[in-house]
């Protein structure tokens, strides 16, 4: 299972999803209405690196952070 964590107004806590790939889990996260929203618009980075491919594979000890395009400062 990968940890998930959300930033910015994405208002929901972190979580542990089981998925196989970035294409998985971008499906399972597409079944969350608060995080619907902003899957199209959002960066991803995979253990502290931005990715462009949802081919990337994922192992238990993955982090993936959803940064939509209002964070930072």
């Amino acid at each position: 299972m990968a940890y998930v964590e959300f930033l910015g107004p994405i208002r929901i806590d972190s979580r542990k999803i089981d998925a196989k790939n970035l294409r998985e889990l971008k499906e399972k996260l597409q079944q969350i209405p608060e995080v619907r929203e902003w899957l199209p618009i959002s960066a991803v980075a995979l253990n502290d690196n931005l990715i462009d491919s949802l081919d990337e594979k994922l192992n238990d000890d993955d982090k993936v952070v959803i940064l939509p395009p209002v964070c930072g400062g």
